[in-house]
């Protein structure tokens, strides 16, 4: 039975989509003509040398230094992109400044929404570009942030891009130990980070925190402290240490950029290291550049002057991502704190007064507001909103329908999925085809993604592997500090000779949407059927007594396996036999007798990953008896005290033996 349509683009809205007007111009310029979608589609990734240099030629990329070919014959993770070409990333989102819009506008738990003028972030960034001059900054070294999504890791991030230099960053709900994981791998010579932050109402000291971070960075040569808890903050007592007002004052030089070969680092991001060391996964300069136009301006139909706005974290891919739709001409809207705080309305209200145009978010703050019951378009004028995001997990049917009956019925919810490890989606919008319930609308132009079964074969209308068969440009360069790409084909390349599998479950429709169904390492391999963990979520939110739940499968000895689901019951709630009754039953007619748990067990709290995913697969570990030292990495999860509750239950599992 073919899902419901929930939105169809209507003739102006295709028209006047930034996709209509590129596929013009391969009209026009290359004599390509593509009728729909699918066509098109088909073209990028059977003819990726042609598509690629397209998207170069198109958005006008700025070589310095002509290129020799567009992609080399190199199997993936070795393939060339652009050799001979000389770029820099900011360059390209500072020829956008205008006088008309601000090129940021900002607000938080404690300020209120504010602008940042073009002319304002140019001035800020040569002044610290001087700053980083003057410290030696050279191409190649990395300088690390511990910033919240505030206008000045925007200022950090395109100052350091702009010279060359590698830029990194994590949140500062990252605990120190956490934090000194990532950065001491990539060895940083500057620091840059704040005195604390807010969050929920409650205040953040982290000083002692930056203090002993940056004693355990050897290569550090400065520390810049951000006074964003106490304005009045002084750093007579620290150590190579200067504040942030002395390094931005106004300089007589003009910002410039330093032209950098196509694969330069541009930036570091980090796996979520649950069970390991993070590792660090490196982005070029030219792959990024090439791959956030495409995405933000053709997949997302960002527009000139429009207002968008994402909710995230210094610590999450989609903070870069955020910052990047700076290339699209775009006024960027930041927010700094928690987005239940002082209700879950907050962003919404966010979104009214900032009148965004293109709101991004997460599947589960999503399914928050639906199970909260509250009503953004009855509460605030969006009449401003274009389009909807969600990405992080996989987002239920249920929450496409809350979106067009509670957001905006003619909203354009263009989910989307893809990862740190290239900084963009495998699969998202589509301005041309209609939103069908439950469906992201299709996979990525240039992005060869397929589901795979056992066998390496391509299969449509049916669960498999979600695999890359082609290289793609914004596909990291390196790990850094992996000589001979050691961890880099173990993550991508250790199942199917040559092509990139993403760990993810996917299902192509007959439509060409996609329907992400969970990580395929946490796969519930029941009876010797397969079951995403999407689909058990997807049907534990119908139960209104429940706020949030986690599941693991446990192959045991002879054949046999015990599948525990365990949920945190909402405030006032028992997990009552009544309850557990209600849980099985839904579980059995939405999904199959198969989802059905062995034991539905209550805990207090679900583990995630500061990146705010579930961590099944560590919780997996610890359940089948492996020591919670080696299953999970303390410092990448979110809430460690939540982990106590699974090593003790642990204990009990083995008490049946």
């Amino acid at each position: 039975m073919e899902p419901r349509v929930l939105w169809t683009p209507s003739a102006s809205f295709r028209n006047n989509s930034n996709l209509t007007q590129y596929a013009d111009w391969l009209k026009q310029k290359l004599g390509l003509s593509f009728n729909d979608y699918s066509s098109l589609w088909k073209w990028s990734v059977e003819f990726p040398a042609d598509f690629w240099k397209s998207i170069s030629d198109y958005f006008g990329i700025i070589h310095h230094s002509p290129y020799k070919s567009v992609m080399s014959d190199d199997a993936m993770p070795h393939t060339k992109w652009f050799e001979g070409s000389t770029l820099n990333y900011a360059e390209h989102v500072f020829r956008n400044a205008n006088k008309e819009n601000p090129a940021i506008l900002f607000q938080s738990e404690r300020h209120t929404l504010s602008a940042t003028t073009w002319q304002e972030l140019e001035q800020k960034t040569a002044a610290l570009q001087q700053f980083f001059l003057q410290q030696g900054i050279r191409p190649g070294d990395r300088i690390a942030g511990y910033l919240p999504c505030i206008p000045e890791a925007t200022i950090c991030l395109l100052a350091a891009l702009s010279l060359g230099a590698v830029w990194t960053s994590c949140s500062p709900d990252f605990g120190s130990g956490s934090v000194m994981d990532r950065f001491q791998q990539v060895e940083p010579s500057i620091l840059i980070a704040v005195d604390g932050y807010t969050y929920n109402g409650k205040r953040f000291d982290r000083k002692e925190d930056v203090r002993k971070i940056a004693a355990s960075i050897p290569s550090l040569k400065k520390t810049v402290l951000v006074p964003y808890l106490d304005k009045g903050l002084q750093v007579d007592t620290w150590s190579n240490t200067v504040l942030w007002d002395d390094v931005i004052r106004p300089v007589k030089e003009p910002l410039r950029f330093i032209p950098v070969a196509f694969d330069h680092p541009a930036w570091i991001l980090y796996s979520s290291g649950t069970t390991g060391m993070p590792k660090a996964i490196t982005h070029s300069h030219g792959g990024v550049l090439l791959e956030h136009y495409k995405y933000l301006v053709l997949q997302n139909d960002v527009k000139k002057g429009e207002h968008f706005f994402w909710f995230t974290t210094t610590g999450w891919m989609m903070w870069n991502f955020i910052n990047a739709a700076l290339l699209a001409g775009a006024t960027i809207v930041l927010y700094d704190g928690s987005p239940g705080y002082p209700g879950l309305d907050v962003l919404w209200k966010l979104a009214e007064t900032a009148s965004v145009q293109h709101f991004g978010t997460s599947a589960p703050y999503i399914m928050a507001c639906k199970k909260s019951g509250i009503s953004p378009e009855h509460s605030f004028n969006l009449s401003a909103l274009r389009s909807v995001s969600s990405t992080g997990s996989p987002l239920p049917p249920e929450g496409f329908e809350y979106v067009y009956e509670n957001i905006k019925k003619d909203v354009w919810l263009c989910s989307m999925s893809g990862g740190t490890d290239v900084c963009t989606a495998f699969v998202g919008g589509n301005p041309w085809a209609p939103v069908y319930e439950g469906e992201i609308q299709g996979r990525a132009l240039g992005c060869e993604l397929y589901a795979y079964d056992d066998d390496g074969n391509a299969m449509e209308d049916e669960v498999g592997e979600m695999v890359i068969a082609k290289a793609m440009p914004s596909m990291p360069v390196f790990f850094w500090n992996d000589p001979g790409f050691k961890k880099y084909n173990e993550s991508y390349f250790d199942t199917y000779a040559g092509v990139w599998r993403h760990g993810d479950w996917v299902k192509i429709t007959p439509r060409g949407g996609v329907v992400i169904l969970g990580r395929s390492d946490a796969t519930l391999n029941r009876q010797g059927v397969r079951i995403g963990t999407a689909e058990v979520y997807r049907a534990i939110d119908n139960i209104s007594q429940v706020k949030d739940s986690l599941v693991v499968n446990i192959e045991q000895p002879g054949g046999g396996d015990y599948m525990p689901l365990f949920v945190v019951m909402k405030e006032g709630e028992k997990l009552s036999d009544e309850v557990k009754l209600s849980i099985k039953n839904t579980l059995r007619s939405a999904c199959s007798p198969r989802h059905v748990p062995d034991e539905i067990i209550e805990t207090e709290d679900i583990p995630y990953t500061i990146s705010g995913k579930k961590m099944e697969t560590p919780v997996k570990k610890i359940l089948m008896g492996k020591p919670a030292e080696k299953s999970v990495n303390r410092g990448s999860v979110r809430n460690p005290e939540s982990l106590a509750f699974f090593i003790r239950f642990a204990q009990t599992i083995n008490d049946r033996k």
